[in-house]
């Protein structure tokens, strides 16, 4: 409980200061839609230079992109935009964005010939798509799908972490963290829905 109590908190917090920020420029030039696609493309630019190796700016760039990821929803609040389309639009995009930064790792680990390394990236994607997954099909169901110590924003900020530590050889081994705190995500995330059941 005080995993998830920290995480609710700090959660609660951030979109607190991002609401206070947002309702001082309600007339922002730009869509809710449009930030989502400039975290996007900021996101697909930092894969590449992961690819490249440029991995502290990677990862300064990821983190930019994972931070407008934040404000799409408060500009469609702000702008009275928000709804299911934009939400749903939002979702597909994240999924892309995480998939596209780990895809990217992991061909610099098989470039690297790291075996463990790529694995722990293949396991690290793979729980990622699970935990939203499961809390996908609880909401349908009408269930609690949120439990569990690496949602998407734990999962960015470990990424993040990792790259920008990467040049003192600490990405191999902040993947394989990702790796296993995703797993263990997905197992207290699937043991949570089905007692719900």
């Amino acid at each position: 409980m005080g995993v998830e109590r920290l995480q609710q908190e700090y959660t609660d917090g951030t979109r607190r200061v991002i609401a206070s920020i947002m309702a001082r420029i309600t007339r922002i030039p730009v869509t809710a839609n449009q930030v989502t696609i400039a975290g996007f493309v900021l996101n697909a630019i930092a894969a590449v230079l992961v690819y490249r190796e440029a991995y502290i700016a990677g990862g300064v760039l990821f983190l930019v992109g994972s931070i407008l990821d934040i404000f799409d929803g408060a500009v469609a609040r702000a702008r009275g935009e928000a709804g299911p389309r934009g939400a749903m639009f939002d979702s597909i995009l994240d999924r892309f964005s995480e998939a596209i930064m780990l895809g990217a790792i992991a061909l610099v680990f098989a470039r690297d010939g790291n075996e463990i390394a790529l694995i722990a990236v293949i396991a690290a994607l793979t729980s990622s798509f699970m935990t939203s997954y499961l809390r996908a099909r609880a909401e349908a169901l009408g269930l609690d799908g949120t439990h569990g110590v690496m949602a998407r924003a734990e999962r960015v900020v470990l990424i993040a972490a990792a790259l920008l530590f990467a040049p003192l050889g600490a990405l191999p081994w902040g993947i394989i963290l990702l790796a296993i705190l995703s797993t263990v995500t997905v197992v207290q995330r699937a043991r949570h829905v089905l007692r719900q059941l």
